[in-house]
């Protein structure tokens, strides 16, 4: 199922979303090296705003860390609802404009349920991978880690081998799918009012679509993340920016034709 252009043109112009273009077109195999790079320039647009936001987006997750179970359950449920303020702000720097403190939050305004339904199956697919690695190695080590019963978890763990192994390679090969269908659904969702199970669908089309792309930005933002942990972590300050900043040009190069076309 694809969403019809005029509605997609319509949606744009009324939300001053660039033009949807559905389900999505393949790109040159060398993109995610122009997605990191369009991200660094987002990112010089408002340094500091960018730095303001991440420190805020991780203040919010340990306090949320606090709460056993519950925390971890709504830390996934806003994330898209975040994610998607963060769209409306790189939408923001790249016409002109500036990243605002509100953006982060945007989403709590508007698209919320949608974001919500996003994150929740997003949760669905997690708690299906979980189970699947639990058929591997046992129950009783999945729910020692999720009652935080980690020491216990470890003593199981010990007493388990070829099964750990492979439960972990599936549970691995399963999470690959599940994060290319979360990757541009938030964007699709806010930027476009893309229902959430087409916008994951979507998604996780264009994932594969442009797999070599997206290996390479993965092997670089690797590298990259490797060097700004060297420096007591701070450089993550700027790593995690880029990388939502590059998201959302990998949104725009993948779903959206280019402003003025």
């Amino acid at each position: 199922m694809s969403i019809p252009t005029a509605l997609a043109t319509d949606a744009a112009n009324d939300s001053g979303a660039p033009v949807l273009t559905m389900p999505g077109r393949g790109c040159r195999a060398g993109a995610g090296v122009d997605w990191i790079g369009e991200g660094w320039a987002l990112f010089r647009k408002a340094p500091l705003m960018w730095v303001v936001l991440t420190v805020i987006l991780f203040l919010i997750h340990v306090a949320l860390g606090f709460v056993p179970f519950v925390g971890s359950i709504a830390g996934y449920l806003i994330s898209p609802i975040l994610a998607g303020g963060i769209v409306l702000g790189c939408r923001s720097l790249e016409t002109g404009g500036e990243l605002e403190l509100e953006h982060l939050f945007a989403g709590f305004r508007q698209r919320t349920g949608s974001l919500l339904v996003v994150g929740a199956l997003y949760i669905v697919g997690m708690v299906a991978i979980v189970l699947v690695f639990g058929i591997f190695a046992g129950f009783s080590v999945v729910s020692a880690f999720l009652m935080g019963g980690e020491e216990q978890a470890i003593a199981q763990l010990a007493a388990v081998s070829l099964p750990l192994v492979l439960g972990g390679l599936v549970a691995a090969a399963l999470a690959v799918p599940l994060m290319a269908a979360y990757w541009f659904a938030p964007a699709l969702v806010m930027m476009h009012d893309v229902p959430p199970v087409e916008a994951m669908k979507a998604s996780l089309g264009a994932c594969f679509r442009n797999f070599i792309g997206f290996l390479l930005y993965g092997i670089v933002m690797l590298l990259l993340m490797l060097v700004a942990v060297i420096p007591l972590g701070l450089g993550l300050l700027v790593w995690f920016p880029v990388l939502m900043a590059s998201t959302y040009a990998s949104y725009r190069a993948v779903f959206t034709e280019t402003d003025g076309d």
